[in-house]
């Protein structure tokens, strides 16, 4: 495997990704069966929670800092630092209820134009609950049909049987990867966390640092 020189360099990558859509969507569930095997059902997120997932996509070892937003309007307070330097989003529909879909349109691509920093940051259109097929009622040449007109890439998947959650967020880092400012963004990332780590390291353990109990 070869050595990796301190904890700092395990990754080549550092990318943000934000999940954004209406509140029930599976945006959590989405994100839990990504980071674990398990398909819990959870309750809607309060503000933001984000996770971290390490993950080989395309030859590169990336760290995927995943932030998971709250779709009801109450709780966010916070959006525009949610989109700070996001290199990608995925906006997120339930194929069985349609105004979640028409509600990416209405509300979250809007919100995108607004929020957004990083022109270059690349948009995923995700269909979530494709296993309740008797139910779907947005069809996937209707997804495919919203994803380019925002210029976006497009997947059905399930959280619940975790059928395309990978690919979902395997697309979307490739699609990143793809594009030279947002690579560099990423690259940079990493730099700059070795180097917080070098310095974290050379600053000697002084007995009077964080003297709460010196008397």
């Amino acid at each position: 495997m070869g050595s990796s020189a301190g904890q700092g360099s395990g990754f080549d990558l550092s990318f943000k990704i934000l999940l954004i859509g209406d509140s029930g969507v599976g945006k959590s569930s989405l994100l839990v069966s990504f980071i674990s095997s398990s398909v819990e059902d959870l309750s809607p997120t309060i503000g933001v929670d984000f996770k971290i997932k390490q993950l080989i996509v395309g030859g590169k070892r990336l760290k995927l800092t995943i932030w998971d937003t709250a779709g009801q309007e109450r709780f966010r307070t916070l959006t525009s630092s949610y989109y700070r330097n996001a290199q990608g989003i995925m906006l997120v529909y339930d194929v069985t209820r349609r105004e979640t879909f028409t509600n990416l349109s209405d509300v979250w691509a809007k919100e995108v134009d607004l929020y957004c920093t990083n022109k270059d940051c690349v948009k995923m259109l995700v269909g979530n609950k494709v296993d309740i097929e008797s139910e779907g009622v947005v069809s996937k040449e209707e997804g495919m049909g919203l994803a380019k007109e925002h210029g976006c890439t497009f997947l059905e998947c399930s959280a619940k049987t975790r059928q395309n959650v990978e690919q979902c967020f395997e697309e979307l880092a490739l699609k990143i990867m793809e594009i030279p400012s947002l690579l560099e963004e990423g690259s940079s990332a990493v730099k700059r966390n070795i180097l917080k780590q070098k310095q974290e390291n050379q600053s000697p353990p002084s007995k009077y640092s964080g003297g709460c109990c010196s008397s």
